[in-house]
């Protein structure tokens, strides 16, 4: 078994199923939204075994970020709670057979209390994608409940792992996905995100 970079949950945040793909696919393909390479997942073998070739983790800035307001002004005295995807964790392994790769993959996020928020808890979604040959295949939404304990306005949480089961063999190998993470946007958190990056 191999760990894969870029690693505390809520019980909330969990695995919610299968949605429709242009969502990420758009927004990964715009040229002006660049994409870090996060290391690949790091796969040891098991004794007498190779280890086996492992997806690359993307974090794609335009989706890492996402900010909350109370209405409709934008000031920072709006402002509900920002939080930003900061670690994408995994791990690989040989599946139950030779045609597929096990992985495991978790989100880590920092979450900021803001001055407009009422209570101490927020509610915020975030997603895992399977993406091969510039199509999303698969996404998952893990939904997170935070929390803020008395006089913490700022914590950290990490997601369960997500289980994936992704097939190999015929010329497909581990390297050809790419897992990206980020938050569940609107069209229009996605654009203030980008106006904000090329300021």
């Amino acid at each position: 078994m191999g760990t894969m970079p870029v690693g505390m949950m809520p019980a909330g945040m969990k695995a919610a199923g299968t949605v429709a793909r242009p969502t990420v696919r758009t927004a990964l393909l715009r040229a002006a939204l660049p994409v870090l390479l996060l290391p690949l997942f790091g796969c040891g073998p098991s004794r007498n075994e190779f280890a086996p070739a492992c997806p690359v983790a993307q974090l794609v800035p335009a989706l890492a970020d996402v900010t909350q307001f109370n209405g409709t002004g934008r000031d920072l005295t709006d402002m509900v709670v920002q939080a930003h995807v900061t670690r994408v964790d995994g791990e690989c392994s040989q599946g139950s057979d030779d045609n597929t790769l096990a992985a495991k993959v978790s989100v880590t996020i920092s979450v900021q209390r803001g001055p407009a928020m009422a209570g101490r808890q927020a509610d915020l979604t975030t997603f895992v994608a399977v993406m091969r040959g510039g199509e999303v295949i698969d996404k998952q939404l893990l939904p997170v409940r935070v929390d803020f304990p008395p006089n913490v306005d700022r914590v950290t949480l990490t997601s369960k792992g997500l289980e994936l089961a992704l097939p190999v063999g015929n010329g497909v190998a581990g390297p050809s996905y790419h897992i990206i993470a980020g938050f569940q946007l609107t069209p229009e958190q996605v654009e203030a995100n980008e106006r904000s990056r090329s300021r």
